[in-house]
């Protein structure tokens, strides 16, 4: 099914369309500067296309909310939402085939990038069955996809880059057509602008910018300096989805705008006597009157329920028994850690993805809401994987305490040889180890064994025989030599 959507009209008073099918399999990159127009045009796409195809908007800024309330976008708050919920919800969208808005105003640039990373790779990697066609629009692209390393954390800048590289690279096999806009190609990187076969090159003024867009749109270097007199709302398109040959478009008008809007001048006030007296005056005595509570936030379960509902009907009240005590939750938690544990496949799972796991099996059996965070988890994980339920019963509350500066991921294995320790058993094989640590790498335990020894948890001596022995310093226990 082939759908056009008017994108405005060429100089001539033509109509300018973009094949929606065709942009869904060939993706679209839009350049300007700050002012040139980026996202009315696309707020233009966005709503000649809504009902034709579902729509995911990534917006740093919150100017695509407005669409909420004209079109039903659901709006997911991201500074309410931790990771772990922002990636069930990229999950349910693809399930669910809802558009959304990604508002990640609020957010600091480096959490923004986790954010996105999270949410994108989250739609990547839905279910086979989940691929259904998507527009994912992310506006100010350079911020997830920055052609050199920043000020943010490298890992942040990694996972981020590596999101929107699959966006643009592999996302057209599940359904997902990026359409990435930007500031500057230069800040933009290269291997995700060059995905894309559709280009709307705007206004822009520095040389390196004109000189990319150009050689974009497949213009002579002397052709360039047309891109510096575009009017603002004027693009240069290009691109099997638009025009085989470089057309000039000037976007139409929208029906709904963003909260934000550019500076206009306004009147200033008439000359005041005494101004200087009002801004001097010591501030009153008395507090200020406290501005009424803001009102409640959605939570994570209110916007899955917008995701999955039906449309027009309303959320079910349910009447959800009290929650279990810390008596009555412990039991449940530890035979959901003994299932997890049982699972050959598990220690080789991330913690994020276990602790959903953990939080179903919860529910499963009668606890809805379990008391622990993701760190807590995954240290009663790390018990459970060295064979100890309940750590403060078992006394094993003073090792737990020495191995406090231990990474999480470390902790397992280290009470896997503590209880060895204990019970005077023989010193746990490597490959026993490696299993509780989540590698197959026999080096890598060597190197953790290591590790721990240098943080003085563990003493470890070979006899005549080259046997193993480990002993716990601190606490006088020490394995049998094996």
């Amino acid at each position: 099914m082939t759908f056009l959507v008017d994108m405005g009209n060429d100089g001539s008073g033509k109509p300018v369309p973009i094949d929606l099918e065709e942009l869904l399999a060939t993706r679209l990159l839009v350049q300007g500067n700050s002012g040139s127009g980026k996202s009315h045009l696309l707020r233009r796409l966005l709503e000649r296309s809504a009902g034709q195809v579902q729509q995911v908007i990534v917006d740093p800024e919150g100017d695509f909310t407005t669409l909420s309330d004209a079109y039903g976008h659901i709006v997911i708050e991201a500074v309410d939402h931790s990771e772990r919920e922002i990636i069930r919800f990229g999950t349910r969208i693809r399930e669910h085939r809802a558009s959304v808005v990604l508002n990640l105003e609020g957010l600091e640039a480096e959490a923004q990038m986790r954010c996105a990373a999270a949410f994108l790779m989250a739609l990547f990697d839905a279910p086979r069955d989940h691929w259904y066609p998507a527009l994912v629009v992310v506006d100010e692209a350079q911020l997830f996809a920055p052609a050199a390393a920043g000020e943010v954390a490298e890992d942040a800048r990694r996972a981020s880059l590596s999101a929107m590289t699959n966006l643009m690279c592999r996302g057209r096999k599940r359904g997902l057509a990026g359409v990435i806009a930007t500031q500057r190609l230069a800040k933009l990187a290269k291997n995700v602008a060059a995905e894309a076969s559709n280009f709307l090159m705007g206004r822009t003024f520095l040389d390196i910018d004109m000189a990319r867009a150009a050689d974009l749109l497949g213009m002579e270097r002397r052709q360039a300096e047309a891109i510096r007199d575009l009017q603002r709302g004027t693009f240069l398109a290009l691109g099997p989805a638009v025009s085989r040959r470089p057309l000039s478009v000037t976007i139409g008008a929208v029906e709904t705008s963003a909260r934000s809007s550019s500076p206009k001048l306004t009147p200033l006030p008439q000359a005041q006597e005494g101004v200087r007296d009002l801004l001097f005056a010591p501030a009153a005595d008395e507090a200020p009157p406290l501005p009424p509570p803001p009102a409640p936030k959605p939570s994570s379960d209110d916007v899955l329920w917008a995701i999955t509902r039906p449309t027009g009907e309303t959320a079910p009240e349910l009447d959800l028994p009290p929650p279990p005590g810390d008596a009555e939750a412990d039991p449940i938690m530890a035979e959901a850690l003994r299932t997890i544990v049982a699972d050959a496949d598990s220690a080789f799972q991330s913690a994020s993805v276990l602790f959903q796991d953990f939080q179903v099996r919860c529910r499963m059996l009668g606890l809805a809401r379990p008391p622990l965070d993701l760190s807590g988890f995954q240290r009663r994980l790390a018990c459970a994987r060295a064979g100890i339920v309940d750590p403060a019963g078992e006394g094993y509350t003073d090792a737990i305490a020495l191995a406090r500066d231990l990474p999480d991921d470390m902790l397992g294995a280290y009470l896997l040889v503590a209880r060895a320790a204990r019970e005077g058993a023989p010193t746990p094989p490597d490959e026993r180890i490696a299993q509780t640590y989540g590698t197959h790498s026999l080096g890598r335990v060597k190197r953790l064994l290591a590790y721990i020894e240098e943080r003085e948890l563990f003493v470890t001596r070979v006899d005549m025989a080259g046997k193993r022995s480990i002993t716990l310093p601190r606490l006088g226990w020490t394995t049998a030599p094996a």
